[in-house]
């Protein structure tokens, strides 16, 4: 027959709240531990993850950008074809051009992204229209007409005006028929050099009602 071994102790009560403050700290100690150890392991799961699909997300990345670039090679030729076909020159600052199939139901558009951009000069285009602004009289109609022209001048996150918005700011301009406001326009106008950013490509086809759905060509579309 076995013996039981339990012993029973007897604590004061203060020995009793250490013994208790000891083990507190014990499970806190072993916790931590243990939140440290998986925090480790998520770390090194992410690694590897990440060194596995590195890899193949660049080989995705450069089959893409090739059968873009065929793409873009062979629809060369046919605008050169166009060209010579119907006698018609094909505008170097063209910015797309699409291409139906004879169904109507495929069609793939090629062309650029570009960006506003501006010379050094678009500077003096604005101070001059900003002198014309400034000798307004201060009435309400003519805040009116400084309001709306600070919004079209206001520049984006990069700093950078907008082309449509110089269009509209030429309305104003021949609006109000003054010639140094024009002339202001004309030189912000003159000053416009936009920038091509990237070429891209939009592949279409015709759903069963009708309506036009893009082929995803990119990893952010579904």
């Amino acid at each position: 027959m076995k013996e039981d071994n339990k012993q029973t102790v007897e604590m004061t009560a203060e020995e009793m709240a250490e013994y208790r403050a000891f083990q507190k700290a014990k499970a806190k100690k072993e916790a931590e531990a243990k939140a440290k150890a998986e925090r480790e392991e998520y770390k090194q799961l992410v690694d590897e993850e990440i060194e596995h699909s590195i890899p193949v997300l660049l080989g995705i990345s450069e089959q893409i950008k090739d059968c873009k670039q065929k793409v873009m090679d062979n629809f060369k030729t046919i605008l050169e074809m166009k060209s010579d076909l119907f006698k018609t020159k094909v505008k170097d600052d063209q910015r797309s051009h699409t291409f139906t199939n004879s169904e109507g139901n495929k069609r793939i558009t090629l062309g650029v992204y570009v960006t506003d951009g501006y010379r050094d000069t678009v500077e003096d285009g604005i101070a001059i229209v900003k002198e014309y602004i400034a000798g307004l009289a201060n009435d309400d109609k003519t805040q009116a007409l400084v309001n709306m022209v600070f919004r079209l001048l206001a520049r984006d996150a990069k700093g950078t005006l907008k082309a449509s918005r110089i269009v509209q700011l030429r309305k104003v301009a021949q609006d109000t028929g003054d010639e140094r406001f024009l002339e202001g326009v004309r030189i912000i106008e003159e000053s416009y050099q936009p920038e091509v950013s990237k070429q891209f490509i939009r592949a279409e086809i015709k759903n069963e009602n009708g309506m036009w759905k893009s082929i995803p060509l990119g990893m952010t579309e579904s």
